[in-house]
């Protein structure tokens, strides 16, 4: 199948990329909210070859094409004058589906957006800051060698020329010209004007005084000032005729936007980093003791909730401000007390599995990457997470009471420790050895259950059987409240309505994909057949929320293994059906028997491969 051709098919169908104002995808379907919805040729569009079925209600105008609605979706976007209506597969702010606009999650969306594409280049460059603050601290090297200053260099030119790296990325997240940007990001860090602000100079823009400010390695200026962008390139694009927009446009910009920059924006984004590093500072003031064990305890559940991006962004200005972060030391006990804990894991269980996860988890935990152990490891046992949050706290109140101060931003990890070389170096050494070596002993003697610690009992599945994959009514699956399901379209199978919020793999295999809302996650069983299972219906609106995927693509499972974590009585009172649709994909190589009469039963269906009949 080719799915260019199918997706041109279906934008044809639809009526053209004239008659789509946005489109994105869930598990299994397209979603397209169009100029005029009769404008779209649904039998042409279900005649095309790949496409199940096409549903339009709720002002969204549905085709159903199955497992390969990724692909299909990344070749329709790539059409020519398409990308603009692409949605990131999910529905825009704008609709009015219920949801309210929320101004913490867009933030944090936008600094993810804005500091990601990047950070890997920060890492390096902090890290090798701190090799060089090693080196010649030990006389290894002079700071007058050429090898120190080359190197130097290399450490330095991401820090200095931070705002124009963030006016890039921020430009690009909202769409608006990225050299543009890149130039008002360049201004600010003029040769000319860091003279005036090395001198203290005011100068003053048609009588409107400039301040003179350090705008190198700075972080709220540039977004404060591409935000700004994004409302007025808008209007001049409107303003212009397309035959000179192009020029004028960029030109209008630069005129507006660097003095008005100069003059309010920068001085304001100023005083709010100014504003929150000294919030920061009042609590570290009150007590660094409190401060460093209140962080390091919580800081991988902040993680979690993706707030650290806010904190990243302090990090940053805090070095850039102070010279310093005092921050960064502390939350590398929270680091390392999770690879400690993954390696208590490692040491007490003989599971294989467990033990082999574990241990590769604990090793990128050292070096900065957790998610293998927090939500591999610790977070899914528990008990471990609790244990590392306990030595995290005790380490960072040790790290926080020598006032240990972090010379350069880098990524926490064993990595990173000669950054913390200076004040207070041997409470960080202290503290990280505690962090680590407390969460390792503590998970080892409390943190892992008998059951976890012997063998576990692989459940030997019948090839030929699926079994529920959670709890509750079995019902049939022509009675769902969806059509496409309904219709048995996507294939045979059940409904069935959860009776509590954990869906467990039905049969061994692997996990062929898992939708990013949490709501969906399509598996092949090891005897090939191939399974949808669906949580609600219409639940892909809730986009993520009340869902906690377990596993993700490819992960090998057994049947009985945790799938994903929903909260049933959430999803009801947000006004969704909350049935869990199981489907064989590939029915149409089997005999599927439900089972509907027993609901005692832990079998779902009986499969009999139609090639085995004779």
């Amino acid at each position: 199948m080719s799915y260019k051709k199918m997706s041109k098919d279906i934008l044809d169908g639809v009526g053209g990329k004239e008659n789509v104002n946005a489109v994105w995808h869930c598990a299994t379907r397209l979603r397209f909210k169009l100029n005029d919805a009769s404008a779209a040729d649904t039998k042409k569009i279900e005649n095309t070859d790949g496409v199940i079925t096409v549903v339009n209600s709720a002002g969204q105008y549905q085709v159903v094409v199955g497992n390969s609605v990724a692909q299909v979706y990344e070749e329709l976007t790539s059409l020519p004058g398409m990308a603009v209506h692409a949605s990131a597969n999910t529905e825009s702010a704008s609709e009015s589906d219920g949801r309210k606009f929320n101004p913490i999650s867009q933030l944090m969306d936008f600094v993810s957006a804005v500091f990601t594409p990047f950070l890997g280049a920060l890492a390096g460059s902090g890290i090798l800051k701190g090799i060089l603050a090693l080196v010649t601290t030990l006389h290894w090297l002079s700071t007058d060698s050429g090898a120190y200053k080359v190197w130097n260099a290399a450490s330095d030119a991401i820090f200095y020329f931070l705002p124009i790296f963030l006016a890039f990325t921020a430009a690009k997240k909202l769409k608006v010209n990225q050299f543009v940007a890149v130039s008002l990001a360049g201004a600010l860090i003029h040769p000319s004007l860091v003279e005036i602000v090395s001198n203290s100079q005011t100068i003053d823009f048609f009588g409107i005084p400039i301040v003179p400010i350090t705008y190198t390695a700075s972080v709220f200026p540039i977004l404060l000032s591409i935000w700004g962008l994004s409302y007025l390139e808008p209007v001049l694009n409107r303003f212009f005729p397309e035959s000179i927009r192009n020029m004028l446009t960029p030109l209008v910009s630069l005129v507006i936007m660097l003095p008005l920059t100069l003059a309010l924006i920068g001085p304001l984004g100023t005083k709010i980093s100014d504003l929150l590093a000294w919030v920061l500072l009042a609590i570290y003031g009150f007590s660094p003791l409190l401060a460093g064990l209140i962080l390091g305890a919580f800081h991988q559940s902040i993680v979690m909730l993706g707030v650290h991006w806010a904190l990243i962004t302090l990090m940053i200005n805090n070095v850039a401000n102070q010279g310093y972060d005092q921050w960064l030391p502390i939350v590398c006990a929270a680091v390392l007390s999770q690879a400690g804990a993954a390696l208590g894991v490692f040491l007490k269980t003989r599971d294989p599995k467990i033990k082999g996860l574990s241990g590769s988890a604990a090793i990128s935990a050292i070096f900065g990457i957790t998610e293998p152990a927090i939500y591999g490891v610790t977070l899914k046992l528990k008990r471990p997470f609790y244990c590392a949050m306990i030595a995290a706290g005790i380490g960072g109140a040790v790290i926080g009471s020598f006032e240990v101060h972090a010379s350069t931003f880098t990524f926490p990890s064993l990595l990173a420790i000669p950054t913390y070389l200076g004040q207070g170096f041997l409470g960080e050494v202290i503290g990280l050895i505690i962090a680590f070596f407390g969460a390792a002993i503590l998970t080892f003697f409390f943190g892992v259950s008998n059951k976890t610690v012997t063998n576990s009992t692989e459940i030997q599945a019948n090839p030929n059987e699926v079994m529920m994959a959670v709890e509750g009514q079995i019902v049939p699956l022509t009675n769902v409240n969806d059509e496409v399901f309904a219709s048995e379209a996507m294939g045979k199978g059940a409904g069935i309505v959860p009776i509590n919020g954990t869906v467990t793999a039905p049969v061994n295999g692997t996990v062929s994909s898992v939708y990013k809302t949490g709501h969906a996650i399509g598996i092949v069983s090891d005897s090939g057949i191939e399974l949808l299972i669906h949580i609600g219906i219409n639940t892909v609106k809730l986009k993520g929320q009340h869902f906690n995927p377990l596993v993700k693509e490819n992960d090998q499972i057994k049947m009985g293994d945790k799938l994903v974590e929903f909260d049933l009585e959430q999803i009801k009172a947000s006004g969704y059906d909350p049935t869990v649709m199981v489907i064989i994909t590939n029915s149409t190589n089997y005999q599927v028997q439900v089972n509907l009469d027993d609901s005692n039963s832990k079998q779902l269906f009986h499969v009999t491969p139609i090639k085995s009949q004779n």
